[in-house]
């Protein structure tokens, strides 16, 4: 029997721009995850782009449809993790003070890392590649670089949650310089350490943010 196509209801369209997307997204991920295994086990600047590509399967022209350099692709985890941080600083209670808010912030980071990053790389993948920065001299530059940006922003946030001027008032930025200062010792011990996990360089920034109260007040002896 032929058919009116004139009332024949409509072939139902795939949700093409939704594919692509999630193909994206997947080579992506790919290539990310390849990069860091490669970088942890091979070392940064022994691996080249052309390494990363054919570990997935990719071409050249693909991997910078994604990624600038190798350089955007190790602190691209970087970026989800400290992302997920100012979430959770974002979430904290607004009765708490800037010291005890930024505290509670990183150690829930730490605390729900794993589920921020499971989509992307595993978490062990991405403490490997954490400590592959602090070890990598021209990676440890552009970390303190970023991180020197980051110390900012969190300034201006902690002084918006105490409703401060930033640039009259000094102590939000004070207090973000102590806190990441304790960042940086922790994140350097750690790297240091023999435990790579996520729940030793929690326990190393617990004990050191305890110290800062301490540290600062009054004389030592």
């Amino acid at each position: 029997m032929a058919i009116d196509e004139r009332t024949a209801p409509a072939a139902p369209v795939a949700p093409v721009a939704g594919l692509r997307e999630r193909k994206k997204r997947r080579t992506r991920g790919a290539l990310l995850r390849a990069a860091l295994v490669l970088f942890v086990s091979r070392g940064y600047e022994r691996t080249t782009v052309d390494e990363i590509t054919a570990a997935v399967g990719v071409s050249q022209r693909t991997f910078f449809r994604y990624f600038a350099n190798k350089e955007e692709v190790v602190f691209a985890v970087q970026d989800l993790v400290e992302s997920h941080f100012v979430g959770e600083l974002h979430a904290r209670p607004a009765a708490e003070g800037p010291i005890e808010a930024l505290r509670g912030a990183v150690l829930a980071a730490w605390d729900t890392v794993d589920g921020a990053l499971r989509e992307v790389v595993p978490v062990d993948l991405y403490m490997r590649s954490y400590r592959l920065i602090e070890s990598t001299p021209a990676l440890l530059a552009v970390h303190l670089r970023r991180s020197t940006e980051l110390e900012e922003r969190i300034s201006r946030l902690v002084a918006a949650r105490e409703g401060l001027d930033v640039d009259a008032d000094p102590r939000p930025r004070v207090a973000v310089a102590a806190f990441f200062g304790v960042m940086r010792v922790t994140g350097r011990l750690w790297g240091q350490g023999d435990d790579t996990s996520v729940e030793a360089i929690r326990r190393l920034t617990d004990t050191y943010l305890d110290g800062i109260g301490p540290a600062l007040a009054g004389r030592w002896r």
